[in-house]
């Protein structure tokens, strides 16, 4: 018996410059990604995860801040090995920390320790008798922000 032929085709098998573009963008990124490895260092090499190539600045992306810092040191050399890979003539080079490999987002747990509504108070009477209008109205905002934690903090209990 003879299968029925399918109406339906899939969406790749259409000839679509967009996806193309993507999967060119890609490749030299991880063409770049490869750049950046050969000239590094194997120890700091290791440490560098992402590159992007955004017209004439790349970014590089790393697991913590000593390991960024130590890549400040290696920024002519990473920007002239890339030269011939890139579309365009990379001019600056940031280096970012990845959001996964943070400190804060790993301590499950924190909370701030909100003063009692006494001292809150204390420091909106006293923020009212300060001279300085700057302090004044730095203890007028810290007092304002304390008194609306504490409403939240009293509500979730």
């Amino acid at each position: 018996m003879a299968t029925k032929p399918t109406s339906f085709k899939a969406a790749l098998s259409f000839p679509n410059r967009t996806i193309a573009h993507f999967y060119s963008q890609i490749a030299q990124q991880k063409q770049v990604l490869q750049r950046i490895h050969a000239v590094l260092p194997a120890p700091i090499a290791q440490h560098v995860l992402h590159c992007v190539v955004n017209g004439k600045k790349l970014l590089v992306y790393t697991d913590t801040a000593a390991w960024a810092s130590q890549l400040r040191f290696y920024n002519r050399a990473i920007i002239a090995a890339i030269a011939p890979v890139t579309r365009e003539s990379v001019s600056i080079m940031q280096i970012r920390i990845t959001v996964d490999a943070l400190p804060a987002a790993s301590l499950p747990g924190r909370t701030p320790n909100i003063p009692s509504a006494e001292k809150i108070e204390l420091i909106h009477n006293h923020s009212l008798t300060v001279s300085d209008q700057q302090l004044k109205l730095a203890l007028l905002r810290l007092s304002a922000t304390l008194a609306k934690l504490s409403d939240r903090r009293q509500a979730t209990a």
